[in-house]
């Protein structure tokens, strides 16, 4: 193996990728060392870029990229789930000073990896994990998604909302979700009913699909007003996740309706170092469903090498990517 990688470097806030050579990580107790292939990209990597992500803690000079699917070339002291040749994906750094995924090789912690889907290319793997360990954490861990519940996923065609919609309809709830117009067919699709929130009031859309009542879970995505909203959509004694529960909110409607809400902060066991195997864990429930067809990232088609990766970021920022954006790193 050679002693040297290929990797993209951000050296300034806002600035240009370095594409340069530097040492190739060794794996050490407990790591893997992973041949990566494709990198997902998420609009925390454009934030972390732009220095406006302080809750990612990952200074610059860095290595960006939280998502990764690729090979294992080889592992560590005391690893024994993997072995070479093995086919991973996983998010597994680009935050806390942890090397990130633009880059040909990086060494990582075991716990967070898991084998890839069988069914799906390394591109489709890699659009996968953050988005997915997000969707899980909030539907199956906080708010235990089951059978004939009634699920709200607001903004149900972006990167987690379609993670969500399609986790809540193989845990069994009937599923509806807001979306853009254009976005209704894709959400329909999936299996949930779309609303329109452009168009359509919350008390509106409540008033029409659960006859005033409520729904029984609501997935936010979005944060801001569309949690306030979520407050208001949810019914008496029901649930409320929220991936983005950041600034100021009145409680008083869910505390009216006897209501709850958890909030989903996806990074914490990267940063802290805390609960790792349990996103591997996830992720090897997330094969089953994909492998079982009832799981399916939505990619952007735009292919993206390490090369172009600025223009992968740019896709995200000018709001032009239709689905999860994927840069190849080398060849499958």
């Amino acid at each position: 193996m050679t002693t040297t990688m290929k990797a993209a470097i951000v050296e300034t806030q806002n600035g240009p990728f370095r594409i340069t050579d530097i040492a190739r990580p060794q794996p050490d107790a407990g790591q893997v060392l992973v041949r990566i292939l494709a990198s997902g990209v998420n609009p925390l990597d454009t934030k972390i870029r732009a220095g406006a992500a302080a809750h990612a803690r990952h200074p610059l000079p860095a290595i960006l990229g939280l998502d990764l699917a690729g090979v294992v070339e080889a592992v560590g002291p005391g690893v024994s789930p993997f072995r070479p040749g093995d086919e991973v994906y996983g998010m597994t750094g680009g935050v806390g000073g942890l090397q990130g995924s633009l880059a040909q090789y990086v060494a990582v912690d075991a716990d967070l990896l898991a084998l890839k889907p069988a069914n799906l290319t390394m591109r489709e793997a890699a659009a996968l994990p953050l988005v997915a360990i997000t969707a899980w954490e909030g539907l199956v861990d906080r708010a235990k998604a089951g059978p004939g519940q009634t699920l709200l996923v607001q903004g149900g065609a972006g990167g987690v909302g379609h993670m969500a919609v399609q986790i809540g309809r193989a845990m069994g709830a009937t599923v509806y979700a807001t979306a853009h117009a254009e976005d209704a067919e894709y959400v329909r699709s999936l299996g949930a009913t779309p609303i329109d929130y452009a168009t359509e009031t919350v008390a509106d859309y409540v008033g029409r699909l659960t006859g005033g009542r409520g729904f029984e879970l609501v997935y936010d995505t979005n944060g801001g007003a569309v949690l306030d909203a979520s407050f208001q959509a949810v019914a008496r004694f029901g649930h409320v996740v929220s991936a983005l529960g950041w600034g100021s909110h009145a409680l008083a409607p869910l505390s009216f309706k006897g209501a709850t809400y958890s909030g989903v902060f996806t990074l914490a066991p990267l940063l802290s170092g805390v609960g790792r195997a349990h996103h591997g864990e996830i992720l090897t429930q997330v094969s089953t469903l994909v492998e079982a067809g009832k799981l399916l990232p939505r990619l952007d088609p735009r292919p993206y090498t390490l090369d172009t990766v600025a223009d992968a970021h740019a896709a995200l920022t000018d709001r032009s990517a239709t689905g999860k954006v994927v840069v190849s790193i080398s060849r499958e």
